[in-house]
């Protein structure tokens, strides 16, 4: 029990005070910073670049849309109605 117990003890206090104060701090400082950067209930905080190229891929998504809504239109016109 000699190196066991020595390290069961700062072991025990470690799980019991730090622990749980590190988590609930870690949490805190998130909070903070994306109350700094602007989110609000149940919003996200994404950057501007990032937002830009969400924008830009659903750019291209719609154009193949398109693209693909007017092969299948001069292919066969009824295919909507199914």
């Amino acid at each position: 029990m000699g190196f066991f117990g020595f390290l069961f003890v700062p072991l025990i206090i470690f799980l019991s005070v730090v622990a749980p104060l590190w988590v609930i701090f870690h949490y805190i400082t998130k909070w903070k910073q994306m109350k700094q950067a602007g989110a609000g209930q149940g919003q996200t905080v994404v950057e501007r670049t990032e937002l830009r190229r969400i924008r830009e891929v659903a750019g291209r998504l719609e154009e193949r849309i398109e693209a693909l809504e007017t092969i299948l239109d001069a292919d066969g016109a009824d295919w909507r109605n199914k």
